[in-house]
């Protein structure tokens, strides 16, 4: 245990915030959490000492960091707002979730008319690694800020790198998901070929793992494939056409075209739209979706 002085909050105990947040109770920080629609995380999270809040304002008045980790802008902008009248003036709210950079500016600007700090510090990596708290981490805030929060990101990541000012780690964040998300509409376009030509999975894995093609993600993204663990990556194909989504606002915000973001975005869309919107079709799923499309089962 560590003598740490910051009071925590965590508003979204999810797939990725349950880890993180035990992290950041076990190694010593006072926490506070929230319920949302489901309670088994909170539940286990207060069973390990945090403190659960029965309102947003509550959690206002009782932190002075707070971390959410949610769906995206609009839910972010709720929380924030939700949290608003107990806020208190040198506090800090961290948004760990994938957002939309221009929002996140707005918020920022927003948020220091109060005297309350923002930074964002969106994630890499998956449910396992937070709950090891081994995490990647890229974070936009000040200096100051960054030295403040850096602490207590350390409980759930193992690598963090301060990207630069408010809103540059959402900027990152799409980006690294721009390219992981590329990878998997590849490999399924590539899984369908391959199956199409007569090349069986497990040959084609063969070629390709532990060769210059391979990569963790690659390894992930086939435990589906190639093993059938439909949760090898638990990261949904709607959370994913969201975030493709917002790479390619980024993109045109900054003139630039995007040839290779909007066929990835296409390629999501076209999962969505066929049945890939629920809560547990995952992203390595998206190969089911790309198949059926070749008229493969």
């Amino acid at each position: 245990m560590t003598q740490a002085t910051e009071t925590v909050g965590f508003v979204g105990v999810g797939l990725m915030g349950q880890g993180m947040a035990k992290n950041i109770v076990e190694k010593g920080y006072k926490l506070t959490v929230i319920a949302h629609r489901n309670r088994a995380p909170v539940e286990d999270l207060v069973a390990r000492g945090a403190t659960e809040a029965t309102s947003m304002q509550q959690m206002a008045e009782a932190c002075s960091v707070i971390f959410l980790c949610l769906t995206g802008s609009p839910e972010v902008e709720a929380a924030i707002a939700a949290l608003k009248p107990g806020l208190a003036r040198g506090s800090v709210i961290v948004d760990c979730s994938t957002s939309d950079p221009t929002v996140t500016q707005r918020i920022a600007a927003d948020l220091a008319e109060i005297g309350v700090d923002f930074a964002d510090a969106p994630l890499s990596r998956t449910p396992k690694e937070a709950w090891e708290g081994t995490l990647d981490c890229m974070v936009g805030a000040n200096d100051a800020v960054f030295a403040r929060i850096e602490p207590v990101i350390a409980t759930w990541a193992a690598k963090i790198v301060h990207i630069g000012g408010i809103g540059d780690g959402h900027k990152m964040k799409l980006l690294n998901n721009f390219i992981s998300l590329g990878y998997a509409a590849i490999y399924s376009e590539a899984l369908a070929l391959s199956r199409k030509v007569g090349i069986p999975v497990a040959e084609f894995d063969k070629v390709i793992r532990g060769g210059r093609m391979d990569c963790g993600f690659y390894q992930t993204f086939m435990g589906y494939t190639l093993e059938g663990n439909r949760e090898a990556h638990k990261f949904t194909l709607t959370n994913a056409y969201k975030d493709i989504r917002y790479v390619e606002s980024m993109a045109n915000a900054a003139t630039v075209t995007t040839t290779m973001a909007s066929a990835v975005k296409n390629t999501f869309a076209g999962a969505v739209a066929t049945g890939g919107a629920g809560s547990e079709d995952y992203v390595p799923h998206l190969a089911d979706f790309v198949a059926k499309a070749n008229g493969i089962k």
